[in-house]
C-alpha cells in the first residue's frame, strides 16, 4: 500500500522528535525538570508528537479503527499549550535575572496564573477531543466539542497574555543580565510562528471551512501551518536552551523579598556587600 501524504508527514515527525525528545531530556537534566525550568514541557510535547504519530501510522494497518484516528487528532490539538507553556518558563526565567536589580509588572506569580489558564485549555482540550471520538463512534460525523473550543479559546487568551508580558519584558531587557538576554529573543522568535500555529487551530475549531477539518482537511495546510511552525519553536528554543548557563539552585528558587530588596544569591556576594559597609 502506498504512503499518503500524511503518512509521509507523520514519519517526519518521528524523525524530527526523536532527537528532540532526547535534546529536551539533556536539557531538563542539565537545568531541572521543574515547570519553572519549561524544558518538561519539551519533553510532553516530544512525546505527544511521537505518540500522535505512531496512532496515525497505526491506521496503515488498520484503518477503520476510530480510536487511532480520533487519538491522533486529539494528540495534535493539545500540543499547542506545551509550546506556550516553554515560552512562559523562559520568561519566568527572565524575571528571575529582572528582579535581581529592579522589580517588573510582570511577576512570577502572573506567570503562573498564565500558566494556569493554558493548563486549563489543556484539560479541556483533552477531554473535549475525548467526547468527539465518542460521538463520532456512535454517529460516523466528527464535531467539535465544546470543551474543545472552550480549552481553544484559553489558549488564545493565555496567548494574549504571553505577548503582553513578553512586550513588558523586552523593555526592561537592560536590567537582564548579560548571558540570559538571549532567552527574550528565543520567545520573540517563537512568537510569529505560534500564532500561525494558533491561527490553525483557531480554524479548525471555530471555523467551518472543509480545508481546516481536523479529521480530513487539506494536509499541505497542516503541514504548513501547524507542522513546519512547531518544529521552528522547537528548534529554537532547544538551539538557545544549549547555549544557556545552569544557574544555582539558591538562585532558581530564592524569591524577591517583600520591600524590593533582593537577597544575595551566594556567600561571596553576602560579603562583598558587607564589605561595603566597612
Amino acid at each position: 500500500m502506498a504512503l499518503t501524504e500524511q503518512n509521509n508527514i507523520s514519519i517526519a515527525q518521528i524523525v524530527i522528535f526523536t532527537p528532540s525528545l532526547f535534546l529536551a531530556i539533556l536539557l531538563a537534566i542539565r537545568h531541572g525538570f521543574g515547570r519553572s525550568s519549561g524544558w518538561l514541557f519539551l519533553i510532553i510535547f516530544s512525546l505527544a508528537r511521537l505518540i500522535g504519530a505512531a496512532l496515525q501510522l497505526a491506521t496503515i494497518s488498520d484503518p477503520k479503527n476510530i480510536g487511532l484516528h480520533v487519538g491522533a487528532v486529539t494528540l495534535q490539538n493539545i500540543g499547542l499549550s506545551p509550546l506556550i507553556m516553554v515560552q512562559l518558563a523562559l520568561i519566568g526565567r527572565t524575571l528571575g535575572s529582572i528582579r535581581k536589580s529592579t522589580t517588573s509588572l510582570v511577576t512570577e506569580k502572573r506567570v503562573h496564573l498564565i500558566h494556569l489558564v493554558t493548563l486549563v485549555g489543556l484539560i479541556l482540550g483533552a477531554i473535549g477531543g475525548s467526547n468527539s471520538g465518542s460521538d463520532f463512534q456512535k454517529t460516523g460525523t466528527y464535531k467539535v466539542s465544546t470543551l474543545t473550543q472552550a480549552g481553544t479559546g484559553l489558549m488564545i487568551a493565555a496567548y494574549i497574555l504571553l505577548v503582553i508580558s513578553t512586550i513588558v519584558v523586552a523593555t526592561q531587557i537592560s536590567a537582564v543580565e548579560p548571558g540570559e538576554k538571549r532567552l527574550v529573543l528565543a520567545v520573540g522568535l517563537s512568537l510569529p510562528f505560534i500564532l500561525i500555529r494558533l491561527a490553525y487551530a483557531a480554524e479548525s475549531v471555530f471555523g467551518h471551512n472543509p480545508s481546516f477539518s481536523q479529521l480530513t482537511g487539506d494536509v499541505n495546510i497542516q503541514l504548513g501551518m501547524a507542522v513546519i511552525m512547531e518544529m521552528i519553536v522547537v528548534a529554537i528554543c532547544e538551539g538557545i536552551g544549549m547555549t544557556l548557563k545552569k544557574l544555582p539552585k539558591n538562585q532558581a528558587a530564592a524569591p524577591p523579598a517583600a520591600d524590593g530588596y533582593q537577597q544575595p544569591w551566594n556567600q561571596r556576594e553576602a560579603d562583598q556587600e558587607l564589605g561595603g559597609y566597612k
